[in-house]
């Protein structure tokens, strides 16, 4: 009699969505979408004067129906900013600190140092190690299991960031060293044995030689290893980074009919098939929380890596991030500007964890924040604190999820990129509140010929007018800030020369 007692409750347990070990901890899911920016999407984020979502032509452009649904479900944030290029935000999700202290402050080549010539030679190319302390350790430690499905770029090809089961993943599908994949095609092996080998996505060999496109192969994937943390009544950390958005521009057959009339060039064409190829891998994933009823004890973070890379338009330039001017790698808020969505997975009032953090549905959070911040947030939920020893440059975002104001937060940010070449070369920007600084170790056409470009994001959200000749009280004060975070965060500079000494800003 007892058994069956026992039984039946586990059954009713089960039944209204709630595992076994709903009450010890929640499970946590971090999409992250590689080289998409804030206006790579149907979702608006930008806001108009009065707060309100205002759509831009990029926005009809794309299909993100699933992002669309996520966001009705939770908050969105308008100003949130990554860093510049990829492997840098990644190493500041899994380590809650600033790329300036981390020092993995370029993308890593797998294969060789990309400081370029004037870098800094100390900054962290062979990434993260063993021994660092890192979100999923942590989370890892706590009892969660701990699943990495799609891009790492953690670390060089013979580091050991190159495997994420080093830093602290039970699970790791298709991450390696590589930046981008060899192929998103099937039929193609994901790029194994092509010409683009070195950047094969490994752990897929189940789906070689079928129509299976990368996106969706990691997506059965992600969803096979959660349905088996539940049935082990284990809360899970889901790091599911895909390989879309990112070049190459391929497009996926599913639904290249969607932009076939659109005007836009086949690379763009393809571009969007990727975005709406992503937007299908958050709807399956939604679903199959729901089906395996798990969506009311699972937290959802949604973002990107850096701002977008869609084949639109020159770098630094009004294009493929319109209205924001700029792209993946410039210094403009076109290459920082992300989207990011945080909500439960499926609403309810009676969850604790819930009601330990509660997300209101369809908010727009226009407080700045940064991905930083996500490793403080996601430990605090999962109730385990970060080692004293460890610095954390990342701020709590509870009181932001709540649709609040966090008045107790500094609304700064700092991206600093002392390496060449890429869309912009060496240079930091730091943003207070309204005001941006940029500035530029090596003046250039780029940069107006010019070591400062100073913005006024409040009255200038698009960066057209530079009033570093115009404020020099304003650029004095920004550049004291930008100085002192450097400063603060232990930064490595570029070199006046290759072999040279560091090269440090300076004060107007």
């Amino acid at each position: 009699m007892k058994r069956l007692l026992l039984l039946l409750a586990a059954l009713s347990s089960f039944a209204a969505g709630w595992p076994a070990y709903a009450a010890t901890a929640p499970n946590i899911v971090v999409f992250l979408i590689d080289d998409m920016g804030v206006m790579d999407t149907s979702l608006p984020f930008l806001t108009d004067a009065n707060g309100r979502p205002k759509k831009y032509p990029l926005n009809e452009h794309y299909r993100t129906p699933n992002m669309e649904r996520l966001a009705a479900r939770g908050i969105r944030f308008n100003n949130f900013c990554a860093m510049s290029v990829c492997s840098p935000t990644r190493t500041s999700i899994m380590t809650g600190q600033n790329a300036a202290r981390h020092h993995v402050t370029n993308w890593i080549n797998p294969d060789r140092d990309n400081a370029g010539p004037n870098g800094p030679p100390q900054w962290n190319w062979r990434g993260l190690k063993k021994g660092d302390v890192t979100l999923a350790r942590l989370l890892q430690a706590k009892g969660y299991r701990t699943i990495h499905v799609g891009k790492g770029h953690f670390g060089s090809r013979e580091s050991d960031g190159a495997n994420p089961r080093n830093l602290g993943f039970d699970v790791s599908v298709g991450g390696a060293s590589i930046g981008s994949p060899g192929s998103y095609y099937g039929r193609q092996n994901y790029g194994k044995g092509g010409k683009r080998a070195a950047s094969a996505v490994p752990d897929l060999d189940k789906y070689h030689g079928t129509d299976t496109f990368l996106t969706e192969a990691l997506t059965i994937e992600a969803n096979s290893h959660v349905a088996a943390a539940v049935k082990a009544e284990k809360p899970f950390y889901l790091y599911f980074a895909q390989y879309a958005v990112h070049a190459p521009f391929e497009s996926d057959p599913r639904f290249a009919a969607h932009y076939k009339d659109s005007g836009k060039p086949p690379p763009a064409q393809a571009f969007a098939t990727l975005i709406e190829g992503m937007d299908k891998s958050v709807g399956d994933v939604l679903d199959h929380l729901e089906a395996i009823g798990a969506a009311e004890n699972t937290l959802i973070f949604f973002l990107g890596d850096n701002g977008s890379d869609g084949p639109l338009g020159h770098e630094h330039a009004v294009a493929c991030a319109a209205p924001l001017r700029g792209k993946k790698g410039s210094h403009y808020e076109g290459g920082m500007r992300v989207p990011f969505i945080a909500a439960w997975a499926k609403a309810s009032a009676g969850n604790p964890h819930q009601r330990r953090l509660p997300i209101p549905a369809g908010v727009i959070q226009s407080q700045q924040a940064a991905v930083q911040d996500l490793f403080p947030t996601i430990l605090a939920a999962a109730g385990q604190p970060p080692p004293r020893n460890h610095i954390v440059d990342g701020v709590r975002l509870d009181t932001l999820l709540s649709g609040k104001r966090d008045p107790a937060r500094g609304e700064t940010f700092l991206m600093h990129y002392p390496h060449a070449p890429h869309r912009s070369d060496y240079w930091t920007s730091y943003r207070d509140g309204a005001w941006k600084v940029i500035y530029h170790y090596f003046p250039s056409k780029a940069s107006e010929d010019s070591h400062y470009q100073l913005f006024n994001l409040a009255d200038d959200p698009f960066e057209s007018t530079n009033l570093a000749a115009q404020q020099p009280a304003a650029l004095g004060r920004m550049m004291q800030g930008l100085i002192a975070s450097l400063e603060h965060h232990h930064a490595l500079y570029p070199v006046d020369k290759p072999g040279g000494a560091p090269l440090k800003p300076q004060l107007p």
